[in-house]
């Protein structure tokens, strides 16, 4: 689709020609990140001091252009949904703004303290999670429903509460396993742009068999679909246009501004396009990723023993000897097969004619 294509594109121009602006402007001045000591476990790392980062700056300015690209191309306005998505994402790189803004200038490589960046997170997406049950369409259908999915609606609906927890540790559980996939060249961008090339695919289904024009008992009932693939476009657009800046050696890092708003916006498109549990599919990599830093706390905690020799689970590997680019494309390999996995099951309940 034509609508599709313009926000790519224009996500992709603004990463690819928005970049390099960025990267002179912060070399310029010397707005640099601290990178943690040699000494800490990161002797490979030692070469990225420098780097500047922050460019996370062009990936949500990429994907918000080209999001209004596509609505100029149309002129149709945007959708309660897509502004939700857009207000998460942009709320959750503000957060990391601030935490990259003391990297920088306070040269402190730890950043937000925990409790600080989680308060934030919070009250983030918890004015998102209050957002998404308002603005009922024409068939009544609001931006999000009670009910927990996983590729649509189950019924098992949640009382608001429990509704608002439910969508503070999946903005929280994404947005922070991006983060900690962030520690290497290009890992983080490559593997985002798989999991919202999926959804591209999934709104444009959604849209092609939505309740509204498809009377089936097997249509979806999903506000604005076809809206939620054109942000997840731009998102794809804005992504690749900073992975070629980013890819090793990377000239820029996205920082905490790119990686919380890449998690905030992988979760609202889950929210919103009612694939809840489906996302620990299709992000399977950011899953088993933060899986490893829990796992090697609880075990130290507990044991005193460590099960990796570091985690998060990438620099285990670096310390085994496995060079940086390897890691990176077999962990993009591990990516696109949890997308491929997702979607798998996405299509084969369609097939299926009910749950699966």
């Amino acid at each position: 689709m034509r609508l599709i294509l313009v926000a790519t594109g224009v996500g992709l121009i603004m990463g690819l020609f928005g970049t390099p602006l960025l990267i002179r402007f912060l070399n310029r001045h010397g707005y640099a990140q601290a990178i943690r000591d040699s000494a800490e476990g990161y002797p490979a790392h030692d070469a990225k001091k420098g780097t500047p980062s922050m460019g996370g700056v062009t990936i949500v300015g990429g994907a918000i252009l080209g999001y209004v690209a596509g609505h100029v191309y149309t002129w149709h306005g945007p959708t309660a949904s897509g502004l939700c998505v857009l207000f998460l994402m942009t709320g959750l790189a503000a957060v990391g703004f601030a935490d990259d803004y003391i990297k920088i200038f306070k040269q402190r490589s730890t950043g937000l303290r925990a409790r600080t960046k989680l308060i934030g997170q919070a009250v983030v997406s918890l004015v998102f999670a209050l957002l998404v049950l308002r603005y009922p369409d024409n068939h009544g259908l609001t931006p999000a429903s009670h009910a927990i999915s996983f590729v649509r609606d189950s019924p098992w609906v949640l009382p608001l509460g429990v509704f608002l927890a439910w969508v503070y540790l999946m903005v929280a559980a994404t947005s922070n396993g991006v983060n900690l996939t962030d520690g290497l060249d290009g890992l983080a961008t490559g593997a985002s742009v798989m999991v919202f090339g999926a959804y591209v695919v999934i709104g444009v289904w959604q849209f092609r068999n939505a309740c509204a024009s498809d009377l089936t008992a097997h249509c979806y009932s999903v506000r604005d679909p076809l809206d939620l693939a054109v942000l997840a476009a731009a998102m794809v657009g804005a992504c690749f246009g900073f992975l070629w800046w980013n890819a090793s050696p990377a000239q820029i890092f996205m920082g905490d501004t790119g990686s919380l708003a890449l998690g905030g916006a992988m979760a609202g498109l889950a929210i919103t396009t009612r694939t809840d549990v489906l996302l620990l599919l299709l992000g399977g990599l950011f899953a088993v990723i933060a899986a490893s830093v829990i796992l090697q706390v609880a075990s130290f905690k507990l044991t005193k023993r460590r099960i990796f020799l570091m985690a998060p689970l990438q620099h285990h590997f670096e310390l085994r000897g496995w060079g940086e680019v390897t890691i990176v494309i077999r962990f993009w390999i591990i990516a696109g097969l949890c997308v491929g996995l997702g979607l798998g099951v996405f299509y084969a309940e369609w097939v299926s004619g009910g749950p699966l």
